[in-house]
């Protein structure tokens, strides 16, 4: 309930207030199976790529030390 109210107050302040330019960098990814599908800025993808490996890695890392008894 209070995560609602903080996201209806944000979208509020943010809609009634002083418009400002900003500049915003984003990026994502959506794993299909193996096949990784980036999109956003440059250095949002890139840095979401990494992310994701690091991410990859790590799940195949315990994946590995789960098996051994």
């Amino acid at each position: 309930m209070i995560g609602f109210m903080l996201v209806f107050l944000g979208t509020l302040i943010s809609a009634f207030g002083q418009p400002q330019e900003s500049n915003v960098e984003a990026g994502g990814i959506i794993m299909i199976g193996p096949v990784p599908i980036a999109f956003g800025t440059r250095r949002g993808v890139t840095i979401a790529m990494v992310l994701a490996l690091l991410l990859m890695l790590t799940w195949f890392l315990f994946a590995l030390l789960s098996r051994r008894p």
